[in-house]
């Protein structure tokens, strides 16, 4: 009965043993499978590459501009029309004057003064008709070329002053001007103006009292190609050779 009690007690006593150490193995199993499991997620996380995720990046704040998506897309192209012009491109300048230029306004300026106290003293040094009482009594009633030329001739000498419509001095307008006015024929003191009362001719059709018009001057037809005018400050009236070809002639009268 002892020895049945003794060993039912040493079954008893080496069975906890067996249980215990098949407990602890199991649950150091469990352990492990867990350690491991574990072990491998974060291993797997580590070996994730960088770019392959990135928290928020679906965002909007993180997603492609507009302005991004057009620098990567292929090359532009812009048609130009063969007709396009370029814009003007101009460039300030400045202004400079210089020592020429200061003589030359002063030269003017003398030019000027000069005139004018010529003027005065051609008004004050001529007392006879002027054109306004020629117009007014004519001394010769009888029109005729001629006798235009004639009478003009007579003044072959005067100086030329720029202005002037006496025989104290004239300009080529002037000089016109005045022998017509001896005719009864009213001009105005213009080169221009006294070619637009004219009907032209051609110049095998003129004779000494027909007008010669050139830009800005006139005079008389004196035949054979020749001028009788007014020429230029400095010289008096003259006949000379027409020295261009640029100009037409008129006759007063038809």
């Amino acid at each position: 009965m002892q020895a049945k009690t003794r060993a039912e007690d040493s079954e008893t006593a080496i069975a906890p043993v067996s249980t215990i150490s098949t407990r602890r193995f199991r649950r150091g199993g469990v352990a492990n499978l867990v350690v491991m499991t574990i072990s491998a997620g974060i291993v797997g996380t580590l070996a994730i590459p960088a770019y392959a995720f990135t928290p928020g990046s679906e965002d909007p704040e993180f997603s492609t501009s507009a302005a991004a998506a057009l620098t990567k897309a292929d090359p532009q192209s812009v048609d130009v029309q063969a007709d396009a012009s370029a814009a003007p491109v101009s460039q300030d300048t400045l202004a400079v004057t210089t020592g020429a230029s200061i003589r030359e306004a002063e030269e003017a300026e003398a030019a000027r003064q000069a005139a004018q106290a010529e003027m005065a003293s051609y008004a004050a040094s001529y007392d006879g008709p002027s054109v306004g009482e020629l117009l007014a009594s004519p001394p010769y009633p009888n029109f005729d070329l001629a006798s235009v030329y004639n009478v003009a001739t007579q003044y072959i000498g005067v100086p030329y002053v720029y202005g002037g419509a006496t025989p104290a001095g004239f300009d080529c307008s002037g000089f016109v001007m005045y022998v017509y006015a001896q005719f009864g024929v009213s001009m105005p003191h213009s080169s221009s103006g006294q070619g637009a009362m004219g009907t032209p001719i051609s110049e095998a059709d003129a004779v000494p009292g027909d007008l010669v018009i050139m830009s800005g001057h006139d005079g008389f037809y004196a035949g054979g190609g020749m001028i009788l005018h007014a020429p230029y400050e400095g010289a008096s009236v003259r006949v000379q050779p027409i020295w261009t070809s640029d100009y037409s002639i008129v006759r007063i009268g038809i």
